[in-house]
């Protein structure tokens, strides 16, 4: 390694995690990036119509053909600009199933591979495997990635606050969540636009118009962040996507619109989809 290894390192597309509870609209949001492929651990496409709604792979039986369509992506010619994973919570029903049937003696997760642990390490690690597929979708082929999750709610205990609540993905937060959050460009919270009526005493009513907003920055109140200097909700309606404008506003340069060309040459086969031992 000499100086000479030195460069600007340069944009590419970006890595997104969508979260949001039941018909928040994640996969109509997800279906709004540019020339989108959906893999489907579960069936979320009904929600949009026919006339428009984007090309997915056969629904996932089992996790060899997750890593088969990966393949497929990395190794044949396509003009795909997006992969949309719909959704890493089914993904993690999935990959804890198989980890129990290859026990063979387990009767739930906690208990396989001798548990104290190893069955949700092992989720974990396909979880991680994941993530460095779609990295090299994303290095190699141009791609913008996005990962849809279910949202749940957690206590979190501060050493020095109270504790409160927050909106988090829905994953096994100590092994399974990390590769959708630390790993990522943006992790973005879909929620509804509400307010809160009622007189000073009165029981308070939470209404909604029913518009939605995209929070992409810190808040307390759920997890959610940016690399591209984004602070704040984006409000955005049916078929928007308010990440392809702002993201170019940034300071990065960074365009969902423009994908980089797809490589002459097919990806050679990776480790990453060998055989787990």
């Amino acid at each position: 390694m000499t100086l000479a290894s030195i460069e600007r390192p340069q944009n590419r597309m970006p890595i997104v995690t969508l979260l949001g509870d039941a018909g928040m609209g994640k996969t109509r949001l997800a279906a709004a990036f540019p020339k989108p492929i959906f893999i489907r651990a579960e069936d979320g496409m009904q929600s949009i119509p026919i006339d428009r709604r984007p090309d997915a792979f056969p629904k996932l039986v089992t996790s060899d053909d997750l890593w088969a369509q990966i393949k497929a992506l990395l190794q044949e010619d396509h003009d795909y600009r997006t992969l949309v994973i719909d959704s890493v919570t089914h993904l993690e029903r999935l990959f804890g199933d198989e980890v129990v049937k290859r026990d063979g003696k387990a009767k739930s997760l906690a208990t396989a591979m001798g548990g104290y642990g190893a069955g949700y390490q092992a989720v974990g690690a396909m979880h991680y495997r994941l993530r460095k597929a779609a990295g090299l979708l994303n290095e190699r082929k141009g791609m913008a990635i996005v990962f849809i999750a279910h949202a749940d709610v957690e206590t979190m205990r501060s050493p020095d606050a109270d504790d409160y609540m927050r909106y988090t993905l829905r994953l096994n937060q100590k092994y399974s969540l990390a590769p959708y959050v630390d790993d990522v460009d943006v992790v973005g919270f879909i929620r509804l636009v509400s307010y809160v009526t009622g007189e000073e005493g009165e029981r308070k009513k939470a209404i909604s118009t029913g518009q939605r907003e995209l929070v992409c920055h810190a808040t307390a109140s759920n997890i959610s962040k940016n690399r591209y200097g984004i602070t704040e909700a984006m409000p955005f309606g049916e078929g928007e996507n308010p990440l392809a404008a702002l993201l170019g506003q940034t300071g990065q340069s960074v365009q969902i619109k423009d994908a980089a060309e797809p490589e002459d040459e097919p990806a050679p086969v990776n480790p990453i989809f060998a055989e787990e031992d």
